[in-house]
């Protein structure tokens, strides 16, 4: 017999199963506009997705207080929340292709740079949390993507050998980072091109959204089952 449940899909949240992340920079820049720090909206958007606000807040700011750091990041993320709820859903495909793999009976968990109050402004409120056994988000990390650690965390928690795991991603450090963490990615193309998406290691497939995904196919192509005998 086989066993799918030693299977597992780890997904990225923002620009993978929301299309949000010109929100994200849009908010942004407007935080830094406030502030007087003027930004290329594309470079930063690039150099910072997968990484946590306690990491980007510094390398824009400069040495900055903690107190400083939790002010920035909760009016940013205001802003970003405030634009997006009008537009808020999910990425085409994304809950056929969910309600497809818990059928399946594919593993699955969200692993996200995000903090708690947006993770649960996208799961709660576009309904998605009941598809995930686990979620990931900054607070169970110290550092954000490249580094691998929130792949194989979400891996750990699902009980699932990081090499059979399947990563969704948008961002090129989120690549990286499912490439150290052993995994394959399925890259999502809302930010990046799909000829640099499959430039990256992890990456084997690229796609503008879920509707041509199927989990079975992409089981049994880069995880595929183990046949058991009793």
């Amino acid at each position: 017999m086989t066993d799918i449940s030693s299977r597992a899909f780890i997904f990225d949240m923002d620009g993978t199963l929301v299309d949000n992340m010109h929100v994200h920079t849009e908010a942004w820049a407007n935080l830094l506009d406030e502030n007087g720090v003027e930004m290329d909206r594309h470079k930063f958007l690039v150099a910072t997705a997968g990484k946590t606000n306690r990491e980007i807040l510094p390398t824009v700011f400069g040495d900055i207080s903690d107190e400083r750091i939790a002010e920035l990041a909760k009016r940013k993320e205001s802003l970003y929340r405030e634009a997006y709820l009008p537009i808020r859903k999910p990425v085409d495909g994304l809950i056929e292709f969910l309600t497809e793999s818990k059928k399946l009976g594919v593993k699955m968990a969200v692993a996200t740079a995000a903090s708690n109050t947006n993770m649960e402004f996208i799961l709660d409120g576009l309904d998605l949390r009941q598809f995930f056994m686990a979620v990931t988000t900054a607070t169970d990390v110290t550092v954000g993507k490249p580094d691998p650690a929130m792949f194989l965390v979400s891996a750990r928690k699902l009980g699932v050998a990081p090499k059979n795991c399947i990563v969704f991603e948008d961002a090129i450090g989120g690549f990286e980072a499912a490439h150290r963490a052993g995994m394959v990615s399925i890259g999502i193309t809302t930010v990046n091109s799909a000829e640099d998406v499959l430039k990256c290691e992890s990456v084997v497939e690229a796609h503008a959204d879920f509707t041509q995904l199927s989990p079975q196919d992409l089981v049994e192509r880069y995880v595929p089952l183990s046949v058991q005998t009793n």
